[in-house]
């Protein structure tokens, strides 16, 4: 039988609709069958800023393996894959398009570091795909008019670097205030946003200095700030790096006070001081204390670290992992029949409450940010940074 035109063209499209349709629901439904929930990490795993990749990995896992031993997602096993990217942004760029191709992931979650997110955020966006808690706190990621894909957990660095300003020109009455930082994107976003908080109160950088990423070559850098005599240094970089300007300054009889923000990482800075004392060593934090046993989401933390991987320490590193495993989980609860990549970000993209334990991730239409508050550590012998409510606190 022959059909008429009207009807061939109504089949026609309906085929196109058809196809259409099952194409996004393929899409989205990437990194889903019916035993996992597949995601993707690519992270610095090696080299100097290792620690921090490790860390967060461990927490991710650890809320992972929680959730599993409590039947999943809706009986779905979740699943981390990892791949080190050295903290480099080319590799880091070849990693996730491996996870959105071949891998086909369903998210990408805990990147480390501001220049392999500005590399590798664009290309999530562009492929629809989750981009979940990047360890940085650069500002670009908190565009959402840029980044509809990106949600951030931690506070940003300006908002770390403002807390920092506060208490140097509040507790001490310090003035004089310069800044140390890789020469990076990353190290870029800490200089600006330091001339930013300085800005607020009036005041003027008296001396900045530069060193390479991924080396420890500071020596130079830190004998050319020297010379300005500041009574404080902003230090923007990681732990290696870090530790060896506090380190050199000691021997140099350079004695202002450093403050450095999360990236560089409580335990791995504190190892890389080792056992000697050094008077006025600050870390800015963006999560809550993990020993705070006040804290029912802490409690919860030590808990899940002693059940699924006993013999690690515990750490601000970990326990942001483990905050970003648990929102995912949670925010999944909203997506039982509908376990797709849109769903899941619906959960970021309204305003939202996610409460997990007794601690509140909060989102806006035009806010992907979970966090907002900084806490204050000081460096001390045999405890590492613990925290302190002021720069007085000795």
């Amino acid at each position: 039988m022959i059909l008429p035109f009207k009807f061939k063209l109504f089949a026609l499209l309906a085929g196109i609709i058809f196809a259409l349709s099952n194409s996004l629901g393929a899409q989205n439904s990437h990194g889903v069958n019916d035993n996992r929930i597949l995601f993707g990490q690519s992270a610095v795993f090696s080299g100097p800023a290792s620690e921090l990749g490790l860390n967060l990995k461990t927490g991710i896992e650890v809320a992972f393996d929680e959730a599993n031993q409590k039947g999943g997602v809706f009986g779905r096993r979740l699943v981390l894959e990892a791949k080190d990217d050295f903290y480099e942004p080319n590799q880091a760029v070849e990693n996730t398009r491996d996870f959105i191709n071949e891998t086909q992931v369903f998210g990408l979650i805990g990147p480390v570091g501001t220049p392999t997110a500005r590399v590798t955020a664009p290309i999530a966006e562009e492929s629809g795909i989750p981009f979940i808690a990047p360890f940085s706190g650069a500002g670009f990621l908190r565009d959402r008019e840029m980044f509809k894909s990106v949600v951030n957990l931690r506070a940003s660095y300006q908002q770390e670097i403002n807390s920092m300003i506060e208490r140097l020109t509040q507790d001490r009455r310090i003035s004089s205030i310069a800044v140390l930082y890789q020469n990076d994107s990353f190290g870029r976003v800490g200089y600006n946003g330091t001339l930013n908080a300085l800005k607020i109160y009036g005041l003027e950088l008296v001396g900045r200095s530069v060193y390479l990423r991924n080396t420890t070559a500071v020596k130079t850098a830190l004998y050319d700030l020297k010379i300005k005599q500041p009574d404080a240094v902003i230090v923007v970089g990681s732990y290696e790096p870090v530790a060896e300007a506090i380190k050199w300054a000691n021997k140099i009889d350079f004695n202002p006070v450093f403050m450095t923000i999360s990236f560089v990482g409580a335990n791995a800075l504190a190892s890389a001081l080792g056992d000697q004392s050094y008077q006025d060593v600050y870390m800015t934090q963006v999560v809550p204390d993990f020993n705070d046993t006040s804290l029912e989401i802490a409690n919860e933390y030590r808990k899940a670290m002693l059940q699924f991987d006993p013999g690690k320490d515990y750490g601000f590193g970990s326990f942001e992992g483990y905050l970003t495993g648990r929102l995912v989980v949670e925010a999944f609860k909203s997506c039982e029949d509908d376990l797709t990549r849109t769903c899941f970000l619906d959960n970021f993209r309204q305003t939202n409450v996610i409460s997990v334990a007794d601690i509140d991730f909060i989102f806006g239409e035009f806010d992907n940010q979970a966090l907002d508050d900084v806490y204050l550590t000081q460096f001390r012998v045999g405890s590492g940074f613990t925290p302190v409510r002021s720069l007085n606190d000795n």
